[in-house]
């Protein structure tokens, strides 16, 4: 019976060990002399009371020779052992043990005097210094200074408490191992361990010291299930660093257990658990009109733990290249943000040739943004990205494939500070960018500096409400300095930008209350005074020579006022439809109206005073022509007053609708509330003051939600009153007494926006944080395509790859979809035409557990056509992923496969082939 318990298996390891071990345990008198040795021991000494079950200690000793003191026996036969110390003897030797050495068992402990040895079974620990031993058997000898641990075999033949040894960090599996306290070397058999991701076994190992490890006919692999990895790579010889490094000798990839041809005469491979500085290995490919490529390769620079840096290149044969730094920095609590910078030199055909062309692009972006807790009282953000018109459409680089839909380019800029008090002082510097990529024209402020403070009301009391007209009069004062440039993209960071810049300063003070009026009406009354300051102003002169005016800037400081007042009635209405009735229970059981109406009106005074007529224009009306007026300030930066006198009243209404329907949840008590419309919002004003066209064209403005709020629904239109004639003008006649309807519908649009996705795929349909496409200028949503560096696990979406996905069958097959439909209805000049109508759909599906389908395109309704599409293509392969990407028309037609490992220690195992856009004549 002895036999089949303790059959562990280390008899492979130390046959000599094994054979005492298992005669010792086999041996009829075993339980009884030790019994008979234990009993005699007590009665001698006089110990025994209140031991410890099956463990014990050895301390440090300065002999071999071992005196056994503290031994006593239970009556389940299971022996304890309080303490093995040392005697001194004559011979004095060196001291090799440097502290206790402490050990347990939960079946038995028992010490072999004449081995000079303990054995452990079942559950057995060893503890020495920063060193754990824990296993089915474990057998310390204490002469040698020694300790075997082995796994247990029971009577079916399966083993059992595998040995597990762990020393600081460094855990290993192995099914046997033998350990000496005094030099730390090891000799371990099938070990198994893991490090940075690495999970590496070794049919033999032998650990040197702490910091060096040797292995024979090891394998190593990423693979989550070490045992039956997907790929692993075989070497028959390995140098293992912990934390630092492996190296290997001739090793070869086995694929499914099948050895490949893929093979490295030596290897070495880094361990980190920080930050580390290292070579970004570049992929690989041809293009038809550059030729053969290395993109995205480099290296990356650790700075510190707030900082790196990453520089990457790309390179073609017949002489293109580019390449890009990118910076992340962060200081938690504080800040955070990202920089980076692009360029590429551009070559087509070779030189010589009629088609041949030069051209340089580059972009900017810079993306900062300030922990809200940081500084509650100033902030600092930025979000700039500026660069060539044409870089996203231009660009070879693989990243930036659907990014050349964006037509615009923007940029801000800005630092707020509060300054706390009564009144409160706010400031702002701010400096923004538009650049519009088709006309190549750029628009700037370098900066924008605002300044206000907040409302100050000087008859209000100090305590309690503000009540009436006179306690609720406040004013503020608000501060606006710009200095605009408007240049283009050929001037761009040139001196000439500077040439036409405009600045100038705009200081308003506006005065307002507000109170109550018969209860229900809610009126205000306001009026603004306004002070601009600019220091450059226009002058025209007539040249009778030339016969042509001439306008000639003027610099220096010159100012002008204005002012104007405006007040406001306004109330809310509230109705209420019900259609429950006594003994019914419809559906529907009431609509809520809520109605807001105002009319304002308001007075604009003339301010011809800064008008003027042209200089030496007098000479010219001889022939007829109308004497011009002009003002100074029409150039400026803030434009030129008003020389018309208006006086109008505003009306407008706003709508919102909501119902009431039976919940069908039987338990719900109240009814649930559904919103049919957010808003329908009608408004115009009629110009006292104007001699025709009094009636300003109606603005109408509608929103809703469908569908439980997956589907967003905006409509705009306008409609116009008055008739046109026959050269499609507007005139004082009304287009009803023109033969016309009440009103001319001018132009209208309509968009909707649907979102949906399955439950089990919300993940996917998170849109929440800024995509590639988004801080390139683009939309969040990857309706115009994604931008996809499968190299670059960045732009990776697999964020849950350690996720095992269920192998039972999932009748829910995840997916998401999203729609934009967009028209718009032109008729301003009679042309009744849908000037644009696209219907633009991406989505994503699941189809297995680990095969993922997804496509983004659009159609042009009018012009009957498919816009930008990508097909997107992913399969999971456990520890690989692969990827394919397709365009499969239009000019920028292109394709991108890769298959790589997704571990980081390994990324730089994998291959790609592209096939990228056709170069366009």
């Amino acid at each position: 019976m002895i036999k089949n318990i303790c059959n562990f298996d280390i008899s492979k390891t130390e046959p000599y060990f094994y054979k005492n071990t298992l005669k010792a345990l086999q041996t009829k008198t075993f339980k009884i002399l030790f019994a008979l040795s234990f009993t005699v021991l007590i009665n001698t000494i006089g110990y025994g009371q209140d031991l410890p079950k099956a463990g014990g200690e050895i301390r440090p000793s300065i002999t071999n020779d071992i005196d056994s003191t503290n031994i006593t026996s239970e009556a389940n036969d299971k022996l304890n052992l309080k303490e093995i110390d040392s005697v001194k003897q004559d011979s004095v030797k060196p001291e090799f043990l440097t502290d206790k050495v402490k050990y347990k068992a939960t079946d038995f402990v028992s010490i072999n005097q004449n081995e000079e040895r303990i054995y452990l079974y079942n559950e057995a620990e060893v503890y020495y210094e920063d060193m754990e031993i824990t296993a089915g058997v474990i057998v310390i000898d204490y002469k040698k200074n020694e300790v075997y641990a082995g796994r247990i075999k029971d009577t079916l033949g399966e083993y059992s408490q595998l040995p597990i040894f762990k020393q600081g960090d460094n855990i290993v599996e192995p099914d046997s191992i033998r350990f000496n306290f005094d030099t730390e070397k090891a000799l371990i058999f099938n070990s198994k361990t893991e490090q940075s991701g690495f999970n590496i076994l070794g049919e033999r190992t032998k650990k040197e010291n702490d910091s060096v490890v040797f292995l024979s006919k090891a394998r190593f692999t990423t693979s989550k299930d070490p045992e039956d990895p997907e790929y692993y790579f075989q070497s028959n010889k390995i140098k293992f660093v912990p934390k630092r490094k492996i190296v290997v000798g001739p090793t070869n990839m086995v694929i499914a257990d099948v050895p490949t041809p893929i093979g490295l005469p030596f290897g070495f491979f880094p361990l980190t658990e920080k930050q580390t500085s290292g070579l970004i290995i570049p992929t690989f490919g041809e293009q038809s009109s550059r030729g053969y490529f290395l993109q995205n390769g480099g290296y990356y620079f650790a700075i510190s733990d707030y900082a790196d840096l990453a520089v990457l290149g790309d390179y073609f044969t017949n002489g293109s290249y580019g390449f890009r730094l990118e910076t992340n920095y962060a200081y938690r609590y504080n800040f955070s943000g990202n920089l980076s910078f692009r360029y590429e030199n551009l070559i087509t055909s070779e030189r010589g040739f009629p088609d041949y062309a030069k051209s340089t692009i580059y972009n900017i972006r810079w993306s900062h943004s300030q922990d809200a807790k940081a500084n509650p009282n100033s902030r600092f953000s930025a979000s700039v990205n500026l660069g060539s018109s044409r870089y996203y459409q231009q660009s070879i680089n693989q990243l930036n494939v659907p990014n050349f839909l964006n037509n615009t380019l923007a940029s801000s800029v800005s630092y707020s500070k509060t300054f706390q008090g009564e009144p409160q002082v706010n400031f702002s510097l701010t400096a923004t960018h538009s650049q519009n990529t088709n006309t190549e024209t750029i628009n700037m402020t370098l900066p924008t500096i605002q300044g206000s403070v907040s409302r100050v009301f000087p008859f209000a009391p100090k305590t309690g409400a503000k009540k009436g007209i006179l306690q609720n009069i406040n004013f503020q004062y608000n501060l606006r300095a710009e200095n605009r440039i408007q240049t283009t993209d050929s001037l761009f960071f040139k001196k000439e930008m500077f040439d036409q810049a405009k600045n100038g300063f705009q200081h308003s003070i506006p005065i307002s209350t507000n109170f109550k009026l018969f209860k229900y009406f809610s009126m205000s009354a306001s009026t603004n005074y306004q002070e601009v300051w600019t220091f450059k102003t226009l002058n025209k002169t007539y040249d009778p020579i030339l016969d042509e005016v001439v306008e000639t800037d003027v610099n220096g400081f010159d100012a002008f006022r204005t002012y104007n007042f405006s007040t406001s009635l306004g109330t809310t209405i509230y109705g209420m439809f019900n259609f429950k009735k006594e003994g019914k229970d419809p559906k529907i059981q009431a609509i809520r109206h809520v109605m807001r109406p105002s009319v304002s009106y308001s007075i604009n005074p003339s301010f011809d005073q800064y008008y003027e007529n042209i200089e030496n224009y007098e000479l010219a009306t001889a022939d007829g022509r109308t004497v011009q007026e002009y003002s100074r300030f029409e150039d400026a930066i803030f434009g030129a007053p008003s020389n018309r006198y208006s006086s109008s009243i505003g009306l407008s209404v706003s709508n919102n609708f909501e119902a009431k329907v039976k919940d069908k949840d039987t338990t719900a008590t109240e009814p649930k509330k559904i919103m049919l419309l957010n808003n329908l919002n009608f408004s115009t004003n009629y110009n006292l003051a104007a001699d025709s066209l009094n009636l300003s064209p109606v603005r109408v403005t509608a929103s809703t939600q469908l569908f439980n709020n997956k589907v967003g629904v905006n409509i705009n239109a306008t409609l116009d009153p008055y008739a046109l004639n026959n050269n499609n003008q507007r005139i004082n006649t009304l287009n009803i007494n023109n033969g016309g309807s009440l009103f001319r519908l001018v132009n209208a649009n309509m968009s909707m926006n649907y979102s949906l996705t399955s439950k089990s795929f919300d993940k996917a349909g998170n849109e929440s944080s800024q995509t590639e496409s988004a801080r390139s200028g683009g939309r969040n949503d990857d309706l115009f395509g994604k931008a996809q560096d499968f190299s670059d696990k960045r732009f990776s979406n697999n964020e849950d790859e350690d996720e095992v996905p269920s192998e039972l069958y999932n009748y829910k097959i995840p997916w998401n979809i999203r729609f934009a439909y967009a028209v718009n209805y032109n008729n301003a000049v009679r042309q009744s035409e849908i000037s644009s109508h696209s219907l633009m759909f991406s989505g994503d599906i699941e189809l297995s557990p680990r095969w993922s389908v997804g496509a983004s395109s659009g159609y042009d309704l009018k012009n009957n056509g498919f816009t930008y599409t990508q097909l997107r293509f992913e399969r999971d392969l456990l520890s690989w992923r692969m990827n394919f990407s397709w365009v499969p028309f239009s000019a920028r037609s292109s394709w991108f496969f890769f298959i790589g490992i997704k571990s980081n220690v390994l990324s730089d195992i994998k291959y790609e082939q592209r096939r990228q856009p056709d170069q366009q004549l």
